[in-house]
Formats: structure tokens, C-alpha cells, sequence
């Protein structure tokens, strides 16, 4: 097991990586002091550890349709009617859009109540539930409105790895791809529960310098802006990590094309992202001119078009990227039906876990 310490100013907390670290929960809440715990899972009933106090289990859906204020209304509203207080504690189990809703939800009820997170998709454990993000969709796009909430403790149990099918673990490898270019390269022959802890690793380092998005914060959003503009181009069929895959690419191009790195820098990102197995072409159905007015959209856009770009001083943040110029590289991007990226889409079924240890269970 790996534990990797996340040290803010004013708060503190470890990701725990392994096999059976979900047992830990009630360890956890009982430190915290809690007397009462919501969890909020889109998981089964069975895959939900024992939290130690008095427990409202609430069903949830994974996926970006979910993430609304809507949800967060409702969430709050059964923390209300449960009598959960600010000395208590909220908990998610699901996917990276439910650690999002959560910890939205947990950061606004009572102006903050604690909040821990058992991501159990790929995805979810090397990104979405670590570093304090929340946020929810608007119709203009993703993740508007939001908080910084940073949870109490992340419990990355490696089991729940099992019970994904092929894509959505794929999915994860979105994250862990993009990593290569911000600073946890070569990360492709390791044991996923070693990339799993480099890239919660690079992420936590980040976070410490930069809680806001002040500054370094920003090379962790690497192929997301033309990623969360094809997600939602696609009425999200491309899932966040097959999109940020593509996004990636597209980050090299643009690089490329605006003179800051050369061919070589340009075809690693496509080597890398394929080596994964992950797309790395434009859904034919998306229109260059919809994906532009898309990106301009994203919540880093201060100044025109921005991008988190590779350069001759390393990733950072570039504004007023001309439009033609990002608009030539989309049209010069391989093209492949959306259905051909990203397969046949597999529901996520509940699949048996690995009993808890005797440890545990007493």
C-alpha cells in the first residue's frame, strides 16, 4: 500500500493506494469524529465499507449528466432531512462525477462539513478525487460552477479496479497519459497501482504550490480544454479521458504549430497517447468552428483562446492563441467516427469485490 501526504496551510490529508484500503473507512470518520455519515454511491450497497457511526446510504449516478446543480440541491437536501450536521461527515463511492457532486454538495451544506472519497474508477483515483476540486455542469459547459473543497482523507482501493470493464478503464489512462508531458513521464511500463501513486504523487506536489489555480495549478488541466469542448460536442459519448486523450494530441500540434516545440515533441504526444490504446483523432461528426467556440468557454479563458501548452521553458499557460491558428490545427487533425473511437460502450455492472480482511472486519 501507498500512502501519499497532500500538505496544505491550513489542512492536511493522505491518499491511501491499495488492495482493501476502502476497510479503512471507519478507521478514518472515527477520527475525524463524526457522528454520523452520509454516503453518497453509485456503487451497490455491497461495495460500500463499513463507515463506524450511524449511516444514510443515498444511490447516485456516475456520468456528466449528473453533474448539476439539481443533484447538489438534492444531496443537500437529505443531509438536512438526516440531521447531518458540521461535525459530521459526507462520503462518495463511484466514479470522478461523483466525487465532484459530492464534494460540491459537501463544501457548500453548512458552508463545509467534511468530505471523503473512494473513487473507484481509474480515473477517479488519479485525478478527479484529489486536490480539492468540485464542481458541477451548466448547458454552456463543464465544471462552471464549483469550489475548492479539499476532502479529509481518499482511499484508492485498487480492488475496485477489477470490476471495470475495458473502456472504462481505458478511460483512467487519459489522465495518466497526459501525465508524461507535466512531469511523471514513462509511467507506461509500471503496475497501474504504481502510476496510480505518480501521478496522485505529481498532482499533490502541484496542489501544495498552487491550492487556486494562482499559477502551476494550471499544467494539470494539459489537453482539457479541447477535451471538456469535445465532451460536450459529443453530448459526452467521448468520455473525459478518451477526450483529454485527444486533447493531448491536439495540445502537441498547436504547440507545434505555434513554434514552441519541435516535430519529435509534437509525435510523442501522439505515440504516447496511442501506446495507451487511446483515441487519437477528432470525432468526423465535430465541426472545428463548434469546438472553437467551445473552448472559448473554458473557465481559463481570461484573455481570448487559452491553452496549456508545451515549450522550450516547460508547460504553461498561453493566452491569446490565435483563432485561425487553433482552427488550422483542427482542420488537420486526423478524423475517425465518433463509434469507431470509442467502441461499444459497456455498462458498468457490479462484479465481486475481495472479502475484508479479518483485521478489518473485528
Amino acid at each position: 500500500m501507498a500512502s501519499i501526504p497532500l500538505r496544505l496551510t491550513d489542512h492536511a490529508y493522505d491518499v491511501h493506494i491499495g488492495p482493501g484500503v476502502r476497510h479503512r473507512l471507519a478507521e478514518v470518520v472515527g477520527r475525524l469524529g463524526a457522528a454520523r455519515a452520509v454516503v453518497v454511491s453509485a456503487r451497490p450497497p455491497e461495495w460500500v465499507p463499513d463507515t463506524g457511526v450511524e449511516t444514510l446510504l443515498l444511490p447516485a449516478r456516475d456520468g456528466e449528466r449528473a453533474k448539476s446543480l439539481g443533484t447538489v440541491e438534492r444531496l443537500c437536501g437529505e443531509f438536512v432531512r438526516f440531521g447531518l450536521t458540521r461535525s459530521d461527515v459526507v462520503v462518495s463511492c463511484g466514479g470522478g462525477t461523483t466525487t465532484d457532486v459530492v464534494g460540491l454538495a459537501a463544501a457548500l451544506y453548512h458552508r463545509g462539513i467534511a468530505v471523503v472519497h473512494l473513487p473507484t474508477s481509474l480515473l477517479a483515483q488519479v485525478d478527479a478525487s484529489v486536490g480539492g476540486k468540485t464542481a458541477v455542469n451548466l448547458s454552456a459547459g463543464k465544471n462552471l460552477v464549483g469550489a475548492y473543497w479539499q476532502p479529509s482523507a481518499v482511499l484508492c482501493d485498487t480492488d475496485y479496479l477489477s470490476t471495470l470493464p475495458p473502456r472504462e478503464l481505458l478511460n483512467g489512462y487519459g489522465e495518466i497519459a497526459r501525465c508524461h508531458f507535466i512531469g511523471a513521464p514513462d509511467l507506461r511500463a509500471l503496475p497501474v497501482a504504481d502510476q496510480i501513486a505518480a501521478s496522485v504523487a505529481l498532482k499533490a506536489r502541484v496542489v501544495e504550490a498552487d491550492e487556486r489555480d494562482a499559477g502551476p495549478r494550471h499544467i494539470l488541466n494539459y489537453g482539457h480544454t479541447l477535451g471538456h469542448a469535445l465532451e460536450k460536442a459529443t453530448g459526452f459519448e467521448l468520455r473525459h479521458g478518451e477526450a483529454v486523450a485527444v486533447g493531448t494530441v491536439f495540445a502537441g500540434r498547436l504547440a507545434g504549430a505555434l513554434g514552441r516545440i519541435d516535430e519529435a515533441r509534437v509525435a510523442e504526444h501522439r505515440d504516447v497517447v496511442r501506446s495507451y490504446g487511446l483515441p487519437a483523432a477528432l470525432p468526423a461528426e465535430t465541426d472545428p468552428a463548434d469546438l472553437v467556440r467551445l473552448m472559448r468557454h473554458d473557465k481559463k479563458a481570461v484573455s481570448g483562446l487559452t491553452f496549456v501548452l508545451d515549450g522550450p521553458g516547460g508547460v504553461e499557460l498561453v493566452d491569446d492563441v490565435p483563432a485561425e491558428t487553433v482552427t488550422g490545427v483542427l482542420d488537420g487533425m486526423p478524423r475517425a467516427p465518433l463509434a469507431d473511437l470509442v467502441g461499444a460502450a459497456e455498462p458498468l455492472t457490479p462484479e465481486p469485490l475481495a472479502p475484508a480482511p479479518e483485521t478489518a472486519r473485528s
